[in-house]
């Protein structure tokens, strides 16, 4: 069967119950380890019947994600944009998931190539730091072996394949691109990503808002203030939240009437989390759907 531009029902579930949705993954068109094409079937074969790519600020995994997609799997086409609350200091990074937004909204293409190109350079910085400090990585092989634009998960796995660290985790530490060997990047101002997936016809929902492990995160006074700028929801299943700090995404949402999701933010073998570890249910997804109309969902014909 091939895909069709349409909403659609919401699939029923592989057994004929409730439908697994897994609403945050990345492939190789940014950090991710597996292509579009082999991320959408390795998604069905793990039992999902609806999948969103959300690959980092680019669309470039859609055509072939959508080329690909097997029979039985809803594909969600979106992206996570790289954002920042400038409204303390330091400024503080967080993440949104736009869903179904116009991929050819002339604004919003804008900023994502701006900040793909700031990527960019970042790594290429964050590289020359490391080679002046006697460390063996090539930008040109990074650049390669990554396919698309340049992150630091990509200079992980070159000091991974030069035996300086075991895992990516190790790679993340203080002592190497956790802090001796991290820069900031340009983001997108929060208020502003929200504004432009909203006018793309896109659905912004917060990714991993409560992930202290992560480093800082924002209060929730500005949570409540993106809610009335067009946030449309919060993602509280995930696996960088404590069951306190679900809880307290879930409350918040609650209190604003924010939709709730839940997701794997699977990335290949880039982190041990698999694909539908954590899932979003059928109310937030349907929500998500009808508040679209940038792009539909590409789901079965009939």
């Amino acid at each position: 069967m091939s895909p069709a531009d349409g909403p659609g029902p919401v699939p029923p579930g592989n057994s004929g119950g409730r439908p697994r949705i897994d609403l945050h993954t990345h492939s190789t068109a940014s950090d991710g380890t597996l292509t579009p094409a082999d991320l959408v079937r390795a998604a069905r074969e793990a039992g999902l019947d609806v999948l969103a790519l959300t690959d980092h600020d680019t669309t470039a995994g859609w055509e072939p994600a959508a080329a690909a997609r097997p029979p039985g799997l809803t594909l969600v086409r979106g992206a996570e944009l790289s954002c920042r609350w400038y409204g303390t200091e330091p400024s503080i990074p967080l993440h949104l998931l736009g869903y179904l937004f116009d991929p050819h909204a002339p604004e919003l293409v804008a900023e994502l190539a701006r900040v793909r190109a700031a990527r960019e350079v970042r790594g290429e910085r964050i590289v020359a730091m490391l080679r002046a400090d006697g460390i063996d990585v090539d930008w040109a092989e990074i650049r390669t072996a990554a396919g698309g634009t340049v992150g630091r998960p990509h200079i992980a796995q070159a000091l991974i394949r030069a035996g300086l660290v075991a895992t990516t985790d190790e790679a993340f530490t203080p002592n190497w691109l956790g802090e001796r060997y991290r820069l900031p990047k340009d983001d997108i101002d929060v208020f502003r990503a929200v504004r432009l997936l909203r006018q793309a016809g896109g659905v912004p929902v917060m990714a991993h808002p409560r992930a202290t492990r992560r480093g800082r995160i924002v209060p929730d006074s500005l949570i409540v203030e993106l809610a009335a700028a067009g946030l449309a929801g919060l993602e509280a299943e995930h696996e960088d939240h404590s069951p306190a700090e679900r809880d307290a995404v879930r409350a918040l949402a609650g209190e604003l009437g924010l939709l709730v999701t839940g997701s794997s933010d699977f990335h290949g073998t880039h982190k041990t989390v698999r694909l539908g570890a954590h899932t979003t249910g059928t109310e937030a997804y349907e929500r998500i759907v009808a508040a679209a109309s940038g792009v539909p969902v590409l789901t079965d014909q009939g």
